[in-house]
């Protein structure tokens, strides 16, 4: 299972942490990924995890604003969301997969977490 959480309501230009607790199995040997949906848009990739050497992949639109990262401690993954943009408003999802090595493509993961809403004002 995965529990996502951290969403809100924040200024452009303001920082949100979302975090996704995964219970019942180990988020290393996974694949991990952060996607997020738009109204009326398709689901996108915004980061991910490689499950074979941790490197960490973004999509264009949040590079340098946004930081994935996980604890294997607490088995739980964040991302960290600097310099927000009204842009960004989306429901984020966090997934997992334990057959891709690495993707920012939704259709590539199988489990996923319910979705926390993000939204940015202008």
């Amino acid at each position: 299972q995965l529990q996502a959480s951290g969403g809100g309501l924040v200024q452009a230009g303001g920082s949100l942490r979302l975090s996704c607790a995964a219970s019942g199995f180990t988020l290393g040997d996974y694949a991990i990924g952060w996607f997020r949906q738009a109204p009326g848009k398709e689901r996108e990739g915004v980061s991910c995890i490689s499950r074979s050497d941790g490197s960490t992949y973004y999509a264009d639109s949040v590079k340098g604003r946004f930081t994935i990262s996980s604890d294997n401690a607490k088995n739980t993954v964040y991302l960290q969301m600097n310099g927000l943009k009204p842009e960004d408003t989306a429901v984020y999802y966090c997934a997992v997969d334990r057959t891709v090595v690495f993707a920012l493509e939704p259709y590539a993961y199988t489990y996923w977490g319910q979705g926390t809403l993000v939204t940015v004002s202008s």
